[in-house]
């Protein structure tokens, strides 16, 4: 059974969805603000957090904060549909996705389920690797990356990425030269369809561009295809190499 902590202060909503979850098969604890579901992080060990935005003594963005400091937990966060900066705000800090409040429970399990997919196929990759002694890592001038450990390195360097932040580069990785849609990347990263005015995968990427632009990487090995989506420019890459 999947561990899950519901945070949000609303009790109603709360009780509401954890009845829900429970009844999909999720083994649920609830939280109403973040200083609470910081203190049950350790004790109930969750596989995956479900945060609220907006809660008194600590809010879902300073939570989120505290978590990423030591844990790279999936975390879903709920935002009211106008919130669309504190949205953008919270996946540039970390969350694997978000949800609009209100929400429909059945929307709630779906993304649950693809956050949880995309985190159960690295378990999987993990075991092939472990299993299949052809299994490489795959690198490209520096450039490299650990499917087994689901870690990225530039010339031996670690480079600190989210699950949802890997995947993505493990996707543009394998496909360089190729133009891939926006479609197409919600689909292989976040495992759900996009959606109208989502701009999940665009943070991703952003985030993505920040932390390999640290190591000195070209601003543009992931270019912005308008209208078509993104390109990962691998001679970009060679050029770089020390």
């Amino acid at each position: 059974m999947t561990n899950i902590l519901l945070v949000d202060d609303d009790i109603t909503l709360n009780e509401l969805l954890a009845n829900y979850l429970s009844n999909q098969g999720f083994d649920v604890e609830s939280a109403y603000n973040g200083k609470e579901a910081l203190a049950k992080l350790s004790s109930f060990k969750p596989e995956l957090m479900v945060l609220d935005i907006m809660m008194p003594i600590m809010d879902g963005l300073d939570t989120l904060k505290e978590v990423r400091k030591s844990s790279e937990l999936p975390v879903l966060m709920l935002t009211a549909k106008t919130e669309d900066i504190d949205r953008i705000i919270g996946l540039e800090m970390g969350a694997d996705d978000y949800l609009a409040k209100p929400c429909n429970p059945r929307e709630l399990v779906a993304r649950i389920k693809a956050i949880l997919r995309r985190s159960q196929s690295v378990i999987k990759e993990q075991a092939d690797q472990t299993t299949n002694a052809s299994s490489e890592n795959l690198t490209m001038a520096g450039l490299s990356i650990n499917p087994a450990r689901y870690e990225a390195y530039y010339h031996d360097n670690l480079i600190q990425l989210t699950g949802a932040e890997f995947k993505l580069l493990q996707v543009f990785m394998s496909s360089p030269g190729r133009i891939l849609s926006k479609e197409q990347l919600t689909l292989d990263v976040l495992n759900r369809p996009l959606e109208m005015y989502d701009r999940a995968i665009d943070v991703h990427v952003s985030n993505l561009r920040k932390k390999l632009a640290r190591e000195d990487l070209p601003s543009d090995l992931i270019a912005n295809i308008r209208g078509q989506g993104y390109l990962f420019k691998e001679e970009l890459l060679s050029d770089s190499t020390l």
